[in-house]
This record gives structure tokens, C-alpha cells and sequence, in this order.
């Protein structure tokens, strides 16, 4: 039996292992499991449960709640024909085929399971990216990120508390300023403006105490769209009370703000780092995997890294040039695209059959202004070129991006079930976490 093991239970590992556990696991047809099968699947991921990144920023705002909305790894992998490992990747043995996982500890810090190593046939890596801080002095001691659900409420429960303190009127106004004029940026911002209105139905805070500072250092935001679509984002910033700076690099963070290259001190109470990504740094030290300058595994257009043909990787850690020749983003369509096409080659590989090279396909863009307006592009077979939409299409738009990922990971049918479910939730429960 060969063994495939998979990094990282993101959006990509995550429908990965599902799609392999299903078709090793379960005859086509009757969907009984089978007594013998080809290949054994086991997913190591260094939390319990999944949420996907793209809303991590509601996570941190308090409009997600986590405890509801995660998916549990162990019982997701019982149902759909693989394995869960609980660990983080250490070390890596190319030679003999393993991987070390580094003990699990507690909130302690009190060891629950020593180090283990893992053998594998096959090695997928999946394990996303980080933020990148460019060694800004600062930065790392006196900011906030959002790159893991951990991060995202360890932020939430930072702004209850200076909730609190407004509440109290220990505090008459919290300044809070996010770096970087990306995706996360200017959800994150939309999505604080709204959680102050939804504290202020449930107390006495006033719409007034909460200023939001956006600043990115390119000429407008969300560089990675058209202009006309980062002049409309900043527009509906505006009109929501967040004071946007564009073109205003930041050289030094301190543990009362931010210093401009300007010389200029923007003070926050809360300091938000989301200004570009890289792979974690740990990646450059994998037993002699080639990497790139932002620490990507290169690999080859049919996702083996160019330096093992037995590791594999996909998502934002990968660096990869596509079969046509342009280099894939680190966006979540991207690695739910590599899944499918790492699924083909895997099967391939151990069945002997041809493999296929990746080939990305841009869907377009799109980025939540909270509740019913986004703003993006979407490109595809159904549209020609490009088409712009914002506005309460964007938004539904936006939102039907979360079903097809559930229904990619759960199927139709449960992801309908799971999308009726939050709805109820709706009526019954806060339409903030507070707590």
C-alpha cells in the first residue's frame, strides 16, 4: 500500500485529502469501502479544525464565529476515507522518506505527544503563507496578523476587550490602523466599521470612539485589481468613516503606532500588519527542497517540487509557472485548482499512468465591503474578457465563493444543509460574537 502523506489542511490540502480518501477508500458506485485499497491517505495539520482563510478577517471582527463554522479534521477525515495527524512539520528526511512532526503541547506549554516521525511514498505540501513584514523594525513585536484562525481570535478577543474599555468610558476612542490596501485590508476595515455598530446596538458605544486607519504604500488599493476598482474600494471606505493613505509607506512600527518613511507618527491603540505574503521561512530549510526569494517550493508545471519527484506541492507555498507559462498567485482559487490537478497525478503516479501539468485559470476577484457590496472582476468560460460588477451582485457573488468551497470539501448536499443551518443561526443567535 503506498502512502501519501499531506501538510496542511487549508483550502487545497483540504479538498485534497477529501477527493484521494474517497476515491482509495470507496468502490464508485456503492460507496462501500474497500477491503484492500491502493493507497493510504493521512492529513497532518497543526490545528483541529479548518476554517477557510478568506474569512479569517470575520473571524477576528466577531461576524464568524468559529465554533460553529469549523470543520473538524478528525471527524471530517473518518467520514470521507483518510487519516488526521495533529503536528507541525520540523523536519524533513528525503532520503529515507519521512517526515518528523514536533511535539504537541498544550496552552502551557505540558507535552501531550513527543515527537513522531511519518514514512510517506509520496509527499504533498500544502502549508500556505504568511505575512510579509519585509523586516520592517517593529513590526513583528508591536503588530497584529491574521494568517491563522489562532491570530484571527487571538485579534477578536484584543477588541472586546478595548470594547470594554469604551463601553466603561476608560477609554473614549480606539484607533486602530491596518497596514497593507489588499484583499484583507480592505475586508478587515469594512468589517470593523460594522462591528462597532453592532456593539453599539447591544451598549452605549458610539460610532465615533472606533477610528480606523487603512494605509498602502502603492498608489491605490487592492494593487492587484484595475485602478477603477481600488478608487471605488477606498470611495466606499470613505463613505463608512475609514481614513484611507495611499502612497504612504510604513518604516517602523511601535507599541503606540506607526512611523511613515515620512517621518510621520500615525498613532493605534491596535496595529494590523497585512501587507503582502511569503512562505514560511522553515520551508528554506527543508532538506535541500529548492526555494524561491518569498521561500515558494519551486516545482514543475505538474506540481513535483524540481528537486524530488516524490514531494509535491500546491497553494501559496508553491512556486510554480503553469503550462502556459505565467507564474500562479498565491490566491485561494489557485490551490483549489492545484488540488485537482495534484489529485490526477497522484492516482497517476501510483497507478502508472501519464501525468498532467497545471494549467491556472484566473475566475477574476472579488472583495467583501461586509455585508450585502463587494467589489471584483469574474472572467471565466460564461465571460469574455472581464466583467466588473460591484455593488448587492458583487456581494452575493462574493458569498456563493464560500458555498462552492464547502460544496467542494462536503458535497451539495451537505453544503446546503450547513449554508440552512446558518441561517437559523442567524435568528437565534448575536449578529456579533460576544465572547
Amino acid at each position: 500500500m503506498k502512502k501519501i502523506v499531506i501538510v496542511g489542511g487549508g483550502a487545497g490540502g483540504l479538498q485534497l485529502a477529501t477527493r484521494l480518501g474517497h476515491y482509495f477508500s470507496f468502490t464508485p458506485f456503492l460507496k462501500r469501502r474497500r477491503k484492500s485499497p491502493a493507497a493510504q491517505i493521512t492529513l497532518v495539520d497543526r490545528n483541529r479544525t479548518h476554517i477557510w482563510k478568506p474569512l479569517l478577517h470575520q473571524v477576528a471582527t466577531g461576524a464568524l464565529d468559529s465554533s460553529l463554522d469549523a470543520l473538524n479534521y478528525q471527524v471530517h477525515a473518518r467520514a470521507n476515507g483518510f487519516d488526521f495527524q495533529l503536528g507541525s512539520l520540523q523536519k524533513l528526511d528525503r532520503g529515507r522518506r519521512v517526515i518528523e512532526l514536533a511535539p504537541v503541547e498544550d496552552n502551557e506549554g505540558r507535552q501531550l505527544v513527543p515527537a513522531r516521525e511519518l514514512e510517506y511514498d509520496y509527499l504533498v505540501l500544502c502549508i500556505g503563507s504568511q505575512s510579509n513584514d519585509f523586516h520592517t523594525p517593529g513590526v513583528r513585536e508591536h503588530c497584529v496578523f491574521l494568517d491563522s484562525s489562532m491570530q484571527a481570535q487571538r485579534f477578536h478577543r484584543l477588541l472586546l476587550d478595548h470594547f470594554l474599555q469604551l463601553e466603561t468610558q476608560i477609554a473614549d476612542k480606539l484607533q486602530i490602523a491596518i497596514v497593507g490596501g489588499g484583499a484583507t485590508g480592505v475586508e478587515l476595515s469594512a468589517e470593523l466599521v460594522d462591528a462597532s455598530r453592532q456593539m453599539g446596538n447591544y451598549g452605549h458605544i458610539q460610532r465615533s470612539s472606533l477610528e480606523v486607519s487603512l494605509i498602502e504604500a502603492g498608489p491605490h488599493l487592492l494593487p492587484a485589481l484595475p485602478p477603477r476598482l481600488g478608487n471605488n474600494a477606498e470611495r466606499e471606505l470613505s463613505k463608512l468613516g475609514v481614513h484611507v493613505r495611499t502612497g504612504c509607506a510604513v518604516a517602523e512600527a511601535t507599541d503606540n503606532g506607526l512611523i511613515t518613511r515620512d517621518g510621520e507618527k500615525i498613532p493605534a491603540t491596535i496595529r494590523v500588519w497585512a501587507a503582502g505574503v511569503k512562505a514560511p521561512e522553515f520551508l528554506t530549510q527543508l532538506d535541500g527542497l529548492a526555494v524561491n526569494r518569498l521561500n515558494q517550493i519551486e516545482v514543475n508545471a505538474d506540481l513535483q517540487s524540481s528537486s524530488d519527484p516524490h514531494v509535491f506541492a500546491l497553494g501559496d507555498c508553491a512556486g510554480c509557472v503553469d503550462a502556459a507559462e505565467q507564474r500562479v498567485p498565491p490566491r485561494a482559487q489557485a490551490a483549489q485548482q492545484m488540488a485537482g490537478v495534484a489529485e490526477h497525478n497522484l492516482i497517476a503516479k501510483i497507478e502508472g499512468k501519464p501525468l498532467k501539468d497545471f494549467r491556472y485559470r484566473d475566475r477574476g476577484s472579488l472583495v467583501s465591503l461586509s455585508k450585502h457590496t463587494a467589489v471584483g472582476n469574474l472572467m471565466g468560460t460564461l465571460v469574455k474578457g472581464s466583467l466588473t460588477i460591484e455593488g448587492r451582485i458583487a456581494g452575493l457573488a462574493y458569498r456563493s465563493l464560500y458555498r462552492m468551497h464547502l460544496a467542494a470539501v462536503h458535497g451539495w448536499a451537505k453544503a446546503m444543509l450547513i449554508y440552512l443551518v446558518g441561517q437559523a443561526n442567524r435568528f437565534v443567535k448575536p449578529r456579533l460574537k460576544m465572547h
